[in-house]
Parts: structure tokens; C-alpha cells; sequence
């Protein structure tokens, strides 16, 4: 069995990613069997509880402020919304329910009181439930995971250095101090990241770097090829060859063994061969429905068709055995809020800023 590994270099990586793409592939799918069932996927449901309105200047997210996209904007839903759409996802075949909210990151008040309400009801519905609502402190993390959730997922999106070209409103520590929060509160980890943004292959692979020296690894890396939004700064970005992504994540397949690789955002863009080579390459998790936030991605009965053809299963909720405990902890609030200081690292995006004057002008107009 492939040996799993903390203190994998860049040329390591780079190296791997490298590969004759035939080679790579049948290393990816030789680990993936180590490890992993070849037929089984992990089929989840993505809800956007709260959409739009981010203070963030993110060049790739049609839900910063700041830009003028399309998108249908709403605020925090009920709770009651949030079940019938978990209940909805359970009956087409998910396992797990991700819910995400378009913040810079989460605050002890009310709405964050609504969240966990959310959490504990899909829980109870027997289904894996997943966060992804920016950053969050240690309590927070703790909180979450007494109300039932499951994984939080945070992604590094880039390398550190590319990370500088994309985002000015937070930093890359920021990233990696949400993770060791919530691994502190013994929630299972999800962060990846996207490709496509006008990186290179050794960016792509010094993300690999940062989240495969992470100990323990991540128990999911979602790999997104770059849904384009009219609007934001990245909207001229070419479509992600497809062998790109089957070789990252094959990549991702050697250097995190018993990770969860996720075929996440931008299957829209693929074909049902591409799609295979992905699951072939290590792929062990698909997104359902038919959007994923505010990008579209596959419908249920085209997942349902791909699956058949292919001869993969669906695979249940906690089948690993370790569904959280929960306990009423999470209604408690912290007498007194953590003073902790997220950072605004000051720097400035050329294209991001261009973006934010035009919407302006827009507005005025």
C-alpha cells in the first residue's frame, strides 16, 4: 500500500504532475484501489443558504459585492427551507448536504444561531452535513460540531503566490488557521482548489504541497476547474482542458492516498468520456443538482445516466462508521466573544479594482 506522506517538496510534486499522462494514470488508479473502492462515488448536494452580498474581492466569485454579475441574490434561508431541500437531495441519491453562505466569515449572532439550527436538522435526517461559511474561530468550529456537522470545508483555491493575484482581502494564513480550527474541534476537513485562473502547473502543485503536508491529510480535496462568470475579473479565463483536470487529480491521488478526491465545479464543461477519465484518475465524489452555489453544473438524471454506464454506486452516509455526537453545546454562545483578527493583507489587484470602479459607475448611472 502507498505510503502516506507529510514532507512532499514542490519538485516532488511537480515532478508527479509531470508524468506521461498514461503512466500518471495508471499510478492514480493503482493508489486508488489501495485505498479506496474504484466503483463507489460520495454523491453530495450543495445548498446556498445565504447568496451574494460578499465583502470579499475574490476575482473568480460572481458573489463579491463588489462585481456586477447575474446572479439571484437571497438572505439567510429558513430552516425550514433548508430541510426540504436536504430532504429533496436525500431522496435523489445524496449522501451529504453542503451548505454555504457567501461571508467573509462567521459571527457569534443570531444568524449563526440560525446555521447551527440548520446543522442539527439536516443531521437528523441522517445525512452528512458539511459548512462552508469563510473563516471561523476554534469555538465556532466546536459549536458546529456539537450541532452535527460533519466536515467544514475551507479551500486554499491556489498557491500562496497565486493567491496574490486572486484575492486582497484576506490572507493565505487565514485559510490554513480555519483548517487547524476546525480539525481542533474534530470536524473532518474539506479544502482544494480551483484551476484555471491563469496559474501555472508548479501553483497547482504547491497547493497539492500545502494541503498534503497538512498531518492528518484532509479527508477531502475538491479539484474545481474554473466556472468563468460574466462580471468578475477572471470572466475572459479560457475553458479548463480536460486533461488538466484528470492530471490533477491524479496528482492529487498519489500525494493524498486516502483523501477523497472531489470532481467538483465545472463538469458542465465535460464530456461523459472526460468525466470517466476523472473517475478512472482517482475521482471518489460528485456534487448533484444542477447548480453548484450560482454556477450550473450536471442534472440528477445525467448523473444517474453517467453512473450506469459506468457501473458506479452511490455511497452511504457514515459507511465509515463516524457520524458525530451531539449535544446541546451548541446553543451556547461564548460569554465573551474570542478576539481573533482576521488579516486584510493590503495589497491591491489591478483587474479586481478595475471590476469594483465599472460596477460603481454602473451604480451612478
Amino acid at each position: 500500500m502507498e505510503a502516506i506522506r507529510h514532507n512532499w517538496t514542490r519538485e516532488e510534486v511537480l515532478a508527479v504532475y509531470n508524468r506521461p499522462l498514461i503512466e500518471l494514470m495508471y499510478d492514480a488508479a493503482t493508489v486508488h484501489r489501495q485505498y479506496h473502492d474504484p466503483r463507489e462515488v460520495q454523491v453530495s448536494t450543495l445548498v446556498s443558504i445565504k447568496t451574494g452580498g460578499c465583502s470579499e474581492d475574490c476575482g473568480y466569485c460572481s458573489q463579491a459585492a463588489r462585481y456586477k454579475t447575474k446572479i439571484d441574490k437571497n438572505d439567510l434561508m429558513s430552516v425550514e427551507q433548508v430541510k426540504e431541500a436536504a430532504i429533496k437531495a436525500k431522496a435523489a441519491g445524496s449522501s451529504r448536504v453542503c451548505m454555504g453562505a457567501a461571508w467573509r466569515n462567521v459571527k457569534d449572532n443570531e444568524e449563526f444561531d440560525q446555521v447551527l439550527e440548520m446543522v442539527r436538522t439536516v443531521y437528523d435526517l441522517d445525512l452528512e452535513v458539511c459548512c462552508t461559511l469563510g473563516m471561523v474561530t476554534e469555538h465556532q468550529a466546536k459549536r458546529l460540531a456539537s450541532a452535527g456537522l460533519y466536515a467544514y470545508n475551507h479551500n486554499l483555491d491556489t498557491s500562496e503566490e497565486h493567491y496574490r493575484e486572486i484575492i486582497s482581502t484576506r490572507g493565505y494564513s487565514d485559510r490554513l488557521q480555519t483548517l487547524e480550527n476546525a480539525r481542533k474541534a474534530n470536524l473532518t476537513v474539506c479544502s482544494g482548489g480551483i484551476i484555471g485562473m491563469g496559474e501555472k502547473p508548479e501553483d497547482r502543485c504547491a497547493m497539492l504541497v500545502a494541503l498534503a503536508n497538512l498531518d492528518p491529510h484532509p479527508e477531502s480535496v475538491p479539484i474545481n476547474a474554473l466556472v468563468a462568470v460574466e462580471g468578475t475579473p477572471l470572466e475572459d479565463c479560457p475553458p479548463t482542458p480536460v486533461w488538466d483536470m484528470v492530471r490533477m487529480i491524479a496528482t492529487a491521488r498519489i500525494v493524498l492516498p486516502a483523501t477523497t478526491v472531489r470532481l467538483s465545479a465545472g463538469r458542465t464543461q465535460m464530456t461523459p468520456e472526460g468525466q470517466a477519465l476523472c473517475f478512472m484518475a482517482g475521482a471518489g465524489s460528485i456534487f448533484s443538482g444542477d447548480r453548484l452555489l450560482t454556477t450550473p453544473n450536471p442534472d440528477i438524471d445525467s448523473d444517474t445516466q453517467l453512473f450506469a454506464q459506468l457501473g458506479l454506486v452511490p455511497k452511504a452516509a457514515y459507511k465509515d462508521g463516524d457520524r458525530p455526537k451531539v449535544d446541546e453545546s451548541y446553543k451556547e454562545r461564548q460569554a465573551q466573544s474570542e478576539h481573533v483578527k482576521w488579516s486584510r493583507p493590503g495589497h491591491s489587484i489591478a483587474r479586481n479594482v478595475e471590476k469594483s470602479i465599472r460596477n460603481l459607475k454602473t451604480k451612478e448611472v
